[in-house]
């Protein structure tokens, strides 16, 4: 990846578009955004492929996230904590436990900052009617 100045932060350019990071949110995304975007991004990939092998079907995942950050040391994240609200027909919780508990071990960005960032995760399981 290739960085470069822009009006207010950094740029670069990706071949499904141009990504700006600022800490200004009026110039572009700012650097605690995107990792805890790419914390996100990357367990629900991998939580869905677990899902996929599993057979298992879903309707719907979500994602919320909480972010704490430390003003006593520049603003560093010192925890991201994650709601999981997933959806679907005869969704049996175990299941989607141990699916979760797999896909924490194998996302790279969780295990990346897993020393020095708190993650907790919290699984809501919503049954649909058939």
């Amino acid at each position: 990846m290739e960085f470069y100045l822009s009006e207010g932060g950094v740029r670069t350019k990706l071949p499904y578009g141009e990504l700006d990071i600022s800490g200004n949110e009026d110039y572009g995304f700012r650097p605690f955004q995107l990792m805890v975007a790419s914390v996100a991004g990357c367990s629900a990939s991998v939580f869905r492929k677990i899902l996929d092998k599993k057979r298992i079907t879903i309707d719907d995942l979500e994602i919320f996230a909480d972010v704490e950050r430390s003003s006593e040391e520049a603003n560093k994240i010192t925890a991201i904590h994650l709601r999981y609200a997933v959806k679907g027909v005869d969704l049996k919780r175990d299941q989607m436990e141990k699916s979760l508990e797999l896909a924490r071990k194998n996302c790279s960005m969780i295990r990346t900052i897993e020393d020095s960032v708190k993650i907790t995760e919290k699984l809501e399981v919503i049954n649909l009617s058939k």
